[in-house]
C-alpha cells in the first residue's frame, strides 16, 4: 500500500481554471477506483469526482460540467481539472484510491481498502 500526494492547490480568482494532481508511490494497476473529495471549513466532506479503472467517470452535481477527472496509468497519477472556479469551490482537496471491493456507482463502493492523501488547499476569491 503506497502513499498519495496531492499538488496544485493555490489561491485563485473566480472564473479561473486549475488542475490538481494526485501522485502515488505505488503502481496503479491495482486500483479499482480513484476519487477526489473536498473539505470546506464548517462543512461535511464531499465527494467531488470519481473514475474507475475502466475509465467511467462521475461527478457531484455541484461540479458537473466544470470539473474533469482523468488518470495517467503510466505515471500512476490522476488529476482534477477545475474550470470556471467559484468561491464555493474553496476547500482542502483530497485524493483517494480504492483497491479490491466493488464500485457500484458514484455513491457506493463495497469492500476493499482505501488510501487517502493529505490534501491540497484551493482558495477561490470572488
Amino acid at each position: 500500500q503506497g502513499r498519495l500526494a496531492e499538488s496544485g492547490g493555490r489561491q485563485m480568482q473566480a472564473g479561473e481554471s486549475l488542475t490538481l494532481s494526485c501522485a502515488a508511490s505505488e503502481r496503479s494497476f491495482a486500483w479499482n477506483a480513484m476519487y477526489w473529495y473536498r473539505q470546506a471549513p464548517g462543512k461535511q466532506r464531499e465527494q467531488v469526482a470519481a473514475i474507475t479503472t475502466g475509465g467511467v467517470t462521475d461527478y457531484a452535481d455541484a461540479v458537473r460540467g466544470r470539473f474533469t477527472i482523468s488518470r495517467d496509468r503510466i505515471k500512476n497519477t490522476f488529476y482534477l481539472q477545475m474550470n470556471d472556479l467559484e468561491a464555493e469551490d474553496t476547500a482542502l482537496y483530497l485524493c483517494v484510491v480504492r483497491r479490491g471491493g466493488v464500485y457500484h456507482d458514484f455513491s457506493h463502493y463495497y469492500g476493499g481498502e482505501e488510501t487517502w492523501g493529505q490534501g491540497t488547499q484551493v482558495t477561490v476569491s470572488s
